[in-house]
């Protein structure tokens, strides 16, 4: 299972976004980010800037959402999304979307949901429940 470390999971979209930005070949998950990357123009500066973005810690107390933690959500419900998991994922999220009308709106409802699913299994030190997640895609749309 892939386990990055925060600075290795940090360093790929910081590398991502700096191939995409020179032009460079680059993967498919690392074209995924980049374009996620691209979504959010408010950390653009921070992305730009890797040693502030390695060293710089965000915690609740701070008040600040980390910019990491939506990204790597974002890239998370990207591929559950491709391939359906957990199963309905993809219904809901298409329900999602037509009531939304934009994509990105319907994908940070997702990342709330993702969210709370993790936190609920951290909490209960659980596994993800993977109807539970769907259904809050269901609820919101």
């Amino acid at each position: 299972m892939f386990n990055p470390s925060r600075n290795e999971a940090r360093r790929f979209f910081l590398e991502a976004w700096r191939k995409r930005r020179s032009r460079e070949v680059v993967t498919p998950l690392e074209d995924l980010a980049a374009r996620i990357v691209a979504l959010h123009p408010e950390y653009h500066a921070l992305i730009e800037d890797a040693a502030g973005a390695l060293a710089r810690d965000w915690t609740p107390e701070s008040g600040e959402a980390n910019p990491f933690l939506h990204l790597s959500l974002h890239l998370a419900v990207e591929e559950q999304l491709s391939i359906d998991q957990p199963p309905g994922l993809r219904a809901a999220f298409e329900t999602l979307l037509a009531r939304r009308g934009e994509r990105h709106a319907a994908l940070h409802d997702a990342l709330e949901c993702l969210g709370e699913t993790l936190w609920r299994a951290q909490k209960s030190q659980s596994p993800p429940d993977g109807e539970a997640y769907v259904d809050c895609l269901r609820r919101k749309a």
